[in-house]
């Protein structure tokens, strides 16, 4: 299968032989979806702004194959934008210098909040709206920028349950209904096995696991990623059979 995204040899240092990452390899197949697992301070941050090309890695390669967005984690903005206005943000790159966006600009916006149920919510300020209809309209202007990657940093954060599921969900339909290849960064293992086909556990520097998310993703595996026991767990719910983590909190 074809790569959207692949990156060998990969390391960074911001100091002399101080490696934050070293050695890193992975390959994402278009249209999939790749979970990106460590504890802070593992240098998670530090691969994404490599992969989205703010940064320039110390060493290794990285191949891009499509056109990138980013969606961040959750947040607010200073001014009275409307969703609308966040929307057509994702148009910046289409509309000239000093340019209005065009009615097309326009209607490309409204399509993308329709989709995810919120067009009537398209002028009201941004600020205004629940976290989970921030984070989707966050979405929507990836999708109005006609990406094919789309790069999500912890986009459960600060997120209750409920939103939680809609979009992880939400991430899942892109995957399987538009082909779009989704890269997420997340602290949580169970919404990787929900929805990932492959995973990276940023073990250590030049220490980690990557490959099909059911076989990296064990309890050996995330008590050292994380210094946590943790229980795979299976039950049927409405005729499906589900898999996720427990983690052990004993006083």
């Amino acid at each position: 299968m074809e790569n959207a995204l692949s990156f060998t040899e990969l390391g960074h240092a911001y100091n002399p032989n101080q490696w934050i990452l070293k050695n890193y390899n992975a390959d994402i197949s278009k249209g999939s979806i790749f979970a990106l697992l460590g504890p802070n301070g593992r240098g998670k941050t530090t691969l994404l702004k490599i992969l989205l090309g703010i940064l320039k890695p110390s060493e290794g390669k990285v191949y891009l194959n499509g056109h990138m967005a980013f969606v961040p984690q959750l947040f607010q903005v200073s001014f009275d934008y409307s969703a609308l206005d966040m929307a057509l943000m994702g148009r910046a790159n289409k509309v000239g210098m000093f340019s209005q966006p065009s009615i097309e600009d326009e209607e490309a916006a409204m399509n993308a909040l329709e989709r995810f149920g919120l067009a009537h919510l398209a002028h009201r300020p941004f600020h205004e709206l629940s976290g989970g209809q921030r984070q989707m309209v966050i979405i929507a202007r990836a999708l109005v920028a006609e990406a094919d990657i789309l790069i999500l940093d912890e986009p459960t954060s600060a997120l209750d349950m409920k939103n939680q599921a809609l979009v992880l969900s939400w991430m899942h339909r892109l995957s399987k209904e538009d082909g779009l290849t989704i890269l997420f960064t997340t602290h949580h293992p169970h919404h990787a096995l929900a929805i990932a086909d492959n995973a990276l556990l940023m073990m250590d520097k030049e220490h980690f696991e990557c490959g099909n998310t059911k076989k990296v993703l064990t309890e050996e595996n995330l008590f050292v990623l994380y210094g946590v026991n943790m229980k795979h767990v299976s039950f049927e719910f409405e005729e499906q059979m589900i898999e996720s983590f427990v983690p052990i909190l004993i006083q």
